[in-house]
């Protein structure tokens, strides 16, 4: 039977998919972690990882079915030796944020920074990836998406609605003339997603707005969009938050193309009862909120909660999606 030693190696290997970097985290040899690694699947019975100089140590169908377990099992004991030392220590321990691009490079990487300045026994992995995070795969621990999870163990809450307006550069409205109204649009030519690609139907802002034909520039990502607006050559519907915080920028129509969309963070139900994750929970809803402006447009600045703020570290009562 796998002892607790051995599950903590398991995590930080299926968690960092390198030998090197689970070694650097826990303080040990890299010839330590292969050999405990061995061991538990000597123990096990089972290959827990496909392992290649290439991609690293791969978890095998075996080994992300061991990992939901692991992680039970951690989040168990962490909660136990939370309940146990009392209310006045601070949050210690690794947690995985996965995100949409833009909010996730441009927002959350900054407050995260924030955060874990204010928690240093923490440690931090930022995902900021143009597709849906999996919980039910563990390749998270807290994900902020668009939609709201339809079914599972979730603990969820919406995080904030934020805007997106047309933008262009003012060298590309000079050349190309001012748009005074929607019809206006039919002679300019666009930016946007790759449509067969789209991992969310929230995404599609363009179709009622101009004829596909006008679309000259797609990526699934809003980050090479915003870099491909700043070229030039086509309009592009950004966040605000992303958007009007460059000058080089300027929102075209914004009183007639206005999209609004939603973020919405969420976690598995078995998290809520431990600190670290409740802690960084309060603080995402405060240094959100605190930033509406940002979100809607009508500001430039992130702020982060002031110094003196402190989580309440108690279980969030935000309403669990539906099973």
């Amino acid at each position: 039977m796998a002892d607790w030693d051995a599950i903590r190696y398991f995590l930080e290997v299926a968690r960092t998919q390198r030998a090197s970097a689970a070694a650097q985290r826990l303080g040990v040899q890299h010839s330590t972690v292969t050999r405990r690694i061995r061991a538990l699947e000597q123990d096990l019975g089972v290959t827990l990882f496909e392992k290649s100089r290439a991609s690293g140590f791969t978890p095998t169908e075996e080994g992300l079915r061991f990992f939901a377990h692991a992680e039970q099992v951690e989040s168990t004991l962490l909660a136990a030796r939370e309940a146990l030392s009392g209310s006045a220590q601070m949050p210690s321990g690794h947690l995985r944020i996965g995100s949409t691009e833009g909010f996730g490079s441009t927002v959350l990487t900054p407050l995260m920074v924030d955060f874990q300045r204010r928690h240093p026994a923490m440690t931090l992995d930022i995902m900021p990836v143009p597709r849906f995070i999996s919980l039910s795969k563990r390749e998270a621990d807290i994900a902020i998406a668009l939609e709201r999870p339809q079914r599972g163990p979730y603990l969820c809450t919406k995080l904030a609605d934020y805007n997106l307006r047309l933008y262009g550069t003012r060298d590309y409205l000079a050349r190309h003339g001012p748009v005074r109204r929607q019809a206006d649009l039919g002679r300019h030519t666009f930016i946007g997603y790759v449509d067969e690609l789209l991992f969310s139907d929230r995404l599609r802002y363009l179709d009622d707005l101009v004829q596909p034909s006008r679309v000259i520039f797609r990526s699934t990502s809003v980050l090479a969009q915003y870099h491909a607006a700043l070229g030039g050559q086509a309009l592009a519907i950004l966040p605000c938050f992303l958007a009007a915080q460059d000058e080089r920028l300027v929102p075209v129509l914004a009183d007639a193309v206005l999209v609004t969309r939603s973020f919405w963070m969420y976690c598995h139900e078995d998290l809520r009862r431990t600190r670290r994750v409740m802690a960084l929970w309060d603080y995402l809803k405060q240094a959100v909120a605190l930033n509406r402006g940002l979100l809607c447009g009508s500001a430039r600045e992130l702020r982060t909660p002031a110094e003196d703020w402190a989580p309440s570290y108690a279980p969030s009562r935000a309403a669990a999606a539906p099973d």
